[in-house]
C-alpha cells in the first residue's frame, strides 16, 4: 500500500509522526528517507510522542542507534548517515533491534537496504520549494496497518 501526505510546517510533519507512532507495534521498522533539512528529526519526534515517549528525540548522528524504553514500545532510532560499512551494523547487534520488542526507526536506510527486511515501511520526505519552504510531500509505501 502507498500513501501520499502533503504537511505545510514543522508542526503538521510533527503529528503526521505522532499518528503513526500511536499505531505502531512491536517489531515495525520504518525507513526514513530524504535529504539532509527535509524534516526526518521533527517525524522522528513526532512518532516518538505517538509511542509516548517524553525525553528529547534527537538524530543519534555520532552513535547510529539511540534507544528510547520510556513509551508503550521501545523506539530503537538509527542514524547510518556516517556509516562507513554494513558490517558496522552487525557490530551494534541491529538484528536485535530490527527483531526486538520495539520499532526500530532508521534515517537514511537506503545506505544499509541490504540489511533491510522487505516488510519494513518505506518512508521519504521530499520539499517542493515551489510550493512552500515548509511544504513537505511524504510518501508511505509498506504495511496497510500503519499508513
Amino acid at each position: 500500500m502507498k500513501k501520499i501526505y502533503e504537511t505545510t510546517s514543522p508542526e503538521e510533519t510533527f503529528l503526521l509522526g505522532k499518528q503513526l507512532g500511536q499505531q505502531a507495534v512491536a517489531g515495525t521498522i520504518l525507513c526514513l528517507n530524504g535529504d539532509l533539512g527535509t524534516g526526518k528529526t521533527v517525524f522522528t519526534q513526532g512518532f516518538a510522542e505517538g509511542l509516548g515517549i517524553t525525553e528529547p528525540v534527537n538524530s543519534p548522528t555520532f552513535t547510529i542507534v539511540q534507544v528510547y524504553e520510556e513509551g508503550r514500545l521501545p523506539l530503537y532510532h538509527f542514524d547510518v548517515y556516517r556509516i562507513g560499512d554494513v558490517e558496522e551494523m552487525d557490530e551494534i547487534g541491529y538484528e536485535d533491534y530490527f527483531y526486538g520488542e520495539g520499532v526500530s526507526l532508521v534515517e537514511w536506510a537506503e545506505l544499509i537496504e541490504e540489511l533491510i527486511p522487505s516488510e519494513a515501511i518505506q518512508i521519504t520526505i521530499e520539499k517542493d520549494t515551489e510550493k512552500g519552504f515548509e511544504y513537505r510531500r511524504i510518501t508511505i509505501e509498506g504495511e496497510d496497518g500503519i499508513c
